[in-house]
C-alpha cells in the first residue's frame, strides 16, 4: 500500500486525496471516522474494560462534539491508554510535505520552509506519508517544562548555519506542539505544568494558532488537545488556573472496575501469564482473591484514598504469584503451574509498592496492613463457595493437636499426603469441582484455600512458617490448662522435697 502512495505533489493532485479532503480539521477527521464506526457498531476502543457504559459513551460525545476533553481518574484508571486509542480514529495515511517539521498539508501549508519548496518545486515537490502513531504526540507535565518545549523557540545555531537573520522563521527550533500539528497532542498530568505553561495554551485551543516568542509569525495549527488529570491535583490544589479549565470542552471521569469479574478481565488481559515452557493452571477463586485484595484496599481505612489503587496492583500481583508457583515447579521438576493463597504472600513485595497509607496504616507497617488486606480478602472468597461448609470435622481434627505444613520446599506430592490426613478435608471441596480424579497441583491448592480461608476466619490458626494448627483460642486454652498442671507438678514436687526434709530429721 505504501508504494502505490503519491509521492509528488502532482501525483497526490490525480489521486483520491483532494484538497476538500485533506481541508479537513483533525476534529472533523475524529469525528467522521467515529460516526462510520458508530453506524457499523464496531468497536471504538479496544482493550478497555468496564467503561461501555459510563466513560466511552462520554468520549463519543465530547468527539461528536469536536471538543478538547480531558480525563479525570486516579492512577491505573486506563487515561492514557484511552488517549493512545484516539488514534484509531484517524485516517490510515495522510500526505504532507517531505522534510517539513510541522507536518505542512501540501495544498495549504503554513510554514515558510513548505510555502519557498512548493514554490521552488511546484508538481515535483516531494510528499511524505503519516501513519495514525506517527500523528500522536505525548507530553508528560512535569514543573521543568518551558514554552520553549512546548511551543518553541529561537535557534542560534541554525541560523548560524544556515546563514539567515534571527528574524527569519527558517531559524526557529518547534516545540511538541507545532511538530503536532495535524494530529492529537495528550498532555499527561496537565496540573503540574507551571501557571504560564497553561498559559501559552490559551491561543491554541481558542484561536487555533500559536506565536512563537521572538518572532512575528502566526502558525495556525491543526490539533486536537486532550488531557489527562488527577482530580485531587485538578480540583483541591487548584493547580490549574481557570482560563484554561474553561476552554477544556468536556471533563469526563474515569473510574476503577465496579465488580470482581471487570477487575479479573482487565487483570487476565494485561498480566504475563502466558508464559513459554510452564503449563500455568489458574484458579478462578485465586483470580477473585487477587482482584479482591485490590477492591478491599480501596475501602480500607489505612489506605489513602485520594492517592488510589491503581488497577495495577492486582495485574502484577499476578505475575508474581505466577512466579513464585512457578518458581517451586521448577524446583520440584514439576509440570502444572498451579498457584496457591500461599504464594500471594510471596507477591507482598507487589503490593506493598502500589498502595499509599494514611497515618495508622505508617505506625502499623505496610507488611502488617498488607496481609491484614489478604486475610480479608481471602475470607471474602471463601464465603462465595464454603458459606453453608460444616468445617466442624476438620477443627476438631486439629483442635486434637493435628498440625500441617505447607511450604514451597516440599513437593507437592508430599503436601498432599499431609493434606489427606485431615479427616473431611476433601469431602468438603465440592464447590471447587474437586474429586478424586484431579490432579494433585489443582488439589493441594484448593485444600490450602480452604485452610486459609478458615485461618481468615479463625477457625484454625497459622504460623509464618506456614503451618496450620487448632485455633489461637484452643490453643490458649490448651496452654492455660498445660500451665495450670505444670503449676500444680511442682507444688506436689516442693511438697515431696519437705517431706522427704523432715524425715531426714527423724
Amino acid at each position: 500500500m505504501a508504494n502505490s502512495l503519491p509521492a509528488t505533489l502532482g501525483a497526490l493532485r490525480n489521486s483520491e486525496y483532494t484538497p476538500e479532503r485533506l481541508a479537513r480539521s483533525v476534529k472533523d477527521e475524529l469525528r467522521e471516522n467515529l460516526i462510520s464506526r458508530l453506524r457499523t457498531k464496531k468497536n471504538i476502543f479496544s482493550g478497555i474494560v468496564g467503561y461501555e457504559d459510563t466513560v466511552v459513551p462520554q468520549i463519543v460525545n465530547a468527539i461528536l462534539s469536536r471538543h478538547n476533553f480531558i480525563l479525570l481518574g486516579l492512577r491505573g484508571q486506563a487515561k492514557s491508554r484511552i488517549l493512545r486509542s484516539l488514534t484509531s480514529l484517524l485516517d490510515p495515511h495522510t500526505p504532507y510535505v517531505a522534510g517539513s517539521e510541522i507536518r505542512d498539508n501540501p495544498y495549504a501549508p503554513i510554514s515558510k520552509y513548505s510555502r519557498d519548496l512548493i514554490s521552488k518545486l511546484g508538481d515535483d515537490t516531494p510528499i511524505a506519508w503519516l501513519t495514525p502513531e506517527d500523528r500522536f504526540v505525548e507530553k508528560l507535565a512535569t514543573p521543568d517544562v518551558t514554552v520553549a518545549d512546548l511551543v518553541g523557540d529561537i535557534d542560534p545555531i541554525k541560523a548560524a548555519r544556515s546563514n539567515q537573520d534571527l528574524g527569519s522563521e527558517l531559524t526557529m527550533h518547534y516545540g511538541l506542539l507545532p511538530r503536532a500539528n495535524r494530529g492529537i497532542f495528550a498532555i499527561n498530568e496537565v496540573p503540574d505544568l507551571a501557571g504560564k505553561i497553561q498559559v501559552a495554551l490559551f491561543n491554541i485551543m481558542q484561536e487555533g494558532d500559536v506565536q512563537i516568542k521572538g518572532y512575528p509569525v502566526r502558525l495556525p495549527l491543526d490539533v486536537a488537545i486532550v488531557f489527562s488529570a488527577n482530580p485531587e491535583d485538578y480540583t483541591a490544589r487548584g493547580k490549574i488556573v481557570t482560563p484554561l479549565k474553561d476552554r477544556i470542552g468536556s471533563e469526563i471521569r474515569t473510574h476503577y472496575p465496579e465488580d470482581i469479574e471487570e477487575g479479573i478481565r482487565i487483570t487476565e488481559q494485561e498480566a504475563w501469564s502466558n508464559r513459554p515452557a510452564a503449563k500455568i493452571e489458574i484458579p478462578h477463586y485465586i483470580r477473585q482473591i487477587i482482584e479482591q485484595i485490590a477492591f478491599t484496599a480501596r475501602e480500607d481505612k489505612k489506605v489513602d484514598k485520594r492517592s488510589g489503587v491503581s488497577q495495577r496492583l492486582p495485574i502484577t500481583t499476578m505475575e508474581l504469584v505466577l512466579s513464585n508457583a512457578e518458581r517451586r515447579a521448577l524446583i520440584h521438576s514439576e509440570e502444572r503451574v498451579v498457584p496457591r493463597v500461599g504464594d500471594i504472600y510471596a507477591a507482598l513485595p507487589g503490593i506493598t509498592g502500589k498502595i499509599e497509607l494514611e497515618y495508622e496504616g505508617e505506625m502499623r507497617g505496610a507488611d502488617t496492613v498488607v496481609r491484614e488486606i489478604i486475610r480479608v480478602a481471602v475470607a471474602h472468597v471463601f464465603d462465595k463457595y464454603f458459606a453453608g461448609t460444616d468445617t466442624q470435622q476438620i477443627e476438631q481434627w486439629f483442635n486434637l493437636g493435628g498440625t500441617v505444613q505447607l511450604n514451597d520446599a516440599q513437593p507437592t506430592a508430599t503436601s498432599l499426603i499431609e493434606l489427606q490426613q485431615i479427616q473431611g478435608l476433601f469431602e468438603k471441596l465440592s464447590p471447587l469441582h474437586v474429586n478424586g480424579k484431579t490432579a494433585p497441583e489443582v488439589a493441594v491448592s484448593a485444600a490450602e484455600f480452604l485452610l486459609e480461608g478458615m485461618t481468615a476466619h479463625k477457625r484454625i490458626s497459622r504460623a509464618e512458617e506456614r503451618i496450620f494448627s487448632a485455633a489461637e483460642k484452643k490453643q490458649r486454652v490448651d496452654q492455660a490448662s498445660k500451665y495450670a498442671e505444670r503449676m500444680r507438678e511442682r507444688e506436689q514436687e516442693e511438697y515431696n522435697a519437705r517431706n522427704r526434709t523432715r524425715r531426714g530429721f527423724n
